[in-house]
């Protein structure tokens, strides 16, 4: 089953100084974090504070050229959470058919954002992101093959590679603070 989920807002991991995704059920209060590159969380940061800027970004661009080719951008779906990786498709119809492309998170949100597509989550994924928040290690351990702290190299996506733990001593465990967030608790993202 699919879930509609909605951009609740952007934030950033303080163990890291990564961005945060934050996706919450339409109709509920589950919430999935997803780390995301500062790239991506600037393209998803422009959309959702309604900046217009006088060149196409990149998901502008394939928004235009799906838009150009005779297609619009149906849905996309956060549809895997394998080896602490989040997977996404982009559902593309043009005419009769519908294609389903493979896609990181962090740009399918953006591009659906742009083009008014529902934002879905399997209905796994939600228990599955969930169920890693509340197992979460110790925060600044990063998983192999990825930069241990600081700013992360400009071809390596950390964000997308799952949760990254929150929990210090002393510190509010991040499943906490997201389940106690309300919405309008987002600040604005600051690049």
């Amino acid at each position: 089953m699919q879930v509609e989920m909605t951009v609740a807002g952007l934030t950033i991991d303080p163990a890291n100084n990564t961005p945060i995704v934050v996706l919450r059920e339409r109709d509920g209060e589950r919430m999935v974090p997803i780390w995301i590159g500062v790239v991506e969380a600037s393209a998803i940061a422009f959309e959702l504070e309604n900046v217009k800027l006088t060149r196409p970004m990149t998901h502008d661009l394939l928004r235009n050229t799906v838009e150009q080719l005779g297609g619009h951008v149906e849905r996309v779906v956060v549809s895997e959470l394998r080896d602490n990786t989040y997977f996404a498709l982009l559902a593309i119809r043009q005419g009769e058919r519908t294609l389903e492309i493979d896609a990181r998170p962090s740009d399918a949100i953006a591009l659906a954002l742009r083009a008014k597509a529902p934002i879905l989550c399997d209905e796994q994924v939600i228990v599955m992101a969930r169920g890693l928040r509340q197992t979460a290690e110790v925060p600044g351990a990063a998983a192999e093959g990825e930069p241990a702290g600081g700013e992360a190299e400009e071809d390596v996506d950390r964000g997308e590679d799952g949760p990254k733990p929150l929990v210090t001593e002393g510190e509010q465990p991040l499943n906490d603070l997201l389940e106690g967030l309300d919405p309008t608790a987002f600040g604005k993202y600051k690049m």
